[in-house]
């Protein structure tokens, strides 16, 4: 069969998206299975995915500073498509970002690096079983009485850092559903594709949190080796975190996304 030459990598990407997640119940874990199965191809084109294939060039922006840096958004999103089985655009983030630890209810993802670097750190809630008489560490500060219904219980999955030359960060509704982005060394873009996608309407609303130190907490030694990902750590570490609202510092602006056009 003749290559397929003609048609741009992301429009291949997109529809390989839609075929992929088509039909998977957010609200269900059952679905996970099916999905490692279906996603190979996907995750084959998207790791061949080039900032050149979406005539975005990389810049090099230094740390904004005074009136001009408050008034520019940390990061900014090119939109490329949504659908209701998908989610797809660009994130931009200038010298020194981060898009805060945030949570993909019920979502896959992936995240493929364009240009730059970052830095990812993944963590799973788990159950929370939280009661009147669950035994709590000392946090430090100590937390206000009204904060403890906004107390997670997590586990760190994973440090890990990401180049263009990287293959693609997955997420789960249940494996590293929570993360953390920073850019490293310099500016960063990535494409971002999450199925399905974010509806507040239909439960699927992002959630800001905060890790908390604890009195006895020691380091957390992060490991950046790319080769790693999709690997279990021998040693997991449990992590409190704290719901809290979107960060200050922190909010997104929208680009005008230069490439090929994407129809699904």
């Amino acid at each position: 069969m003749p290559r397929d030459n003609k048609t741009p990598l992301i429009q291949k990407i997109a529809k390989q998206a839609y075929i992929t997640y088509k039909g998977l119940k957010s609200s269900t874990n059952g679905d996970n299975n099916l999905v490692a199965d279906k996603q190979s191809e996907l995750i084959s084109l998207v790791t061949a995915v080039r900032a050149a294939d979406l005539k975005i060039t990389s810049r090099k922006t230094k740390p904004s500073s005074g009136a001009a840096g408050l008034q520019s958004p940390p990061v900014t999103y090119m939109h490329i498509c949504e659908t209701e089985v998908f989610s797809m655009g660009v994130f931009l983030l200038r010298t020194g970002a981060s898009i805060p630890l945030h949570d993909h209810p019920g979502m896959n993802g992936m995240l493929k690096v364009l240009y730059g670097k970052v830095s990812v750190r993944c963590f799973d809630k788990l159950e929370d079983d939280l009661t009147d008489s669950s035994v709590l560490p000392h946090f430090e500060p100590p937390l206000a009485p009204f904060q403890m219904g906004s107390l997670r219980r997590s586990v760190l999955r994973s440090v890990a850092e990401y180049s263009e030359n990287s293959g693609p960060c997955l997420l789960t509704p249940v494996r590293d559903n929570l993360h953390q982005i920073d850019a490293v060394e310099g500016p960063a873009a990535f494409l971002d594709i999450l199925a399905p996608p974010y509806n507040p309407d239909d439960g699927r609303d992002c959630h800001y949190y905060k890790v908390l130190q604890t009195a006895a907490e020691g380091g957390t030694d992060g490991k950046s080796n790319e080769e790693e990902q999709g690997e279990d750590k021998d040693n997991e570490e449990e992590a409190w975190l704290l719901e809290i609202p979107q960060p200050e510092d922190f909010w997104c602006g929208g680009e005008q996304y230069p490439g090929p056009a994407v129809s699904v």
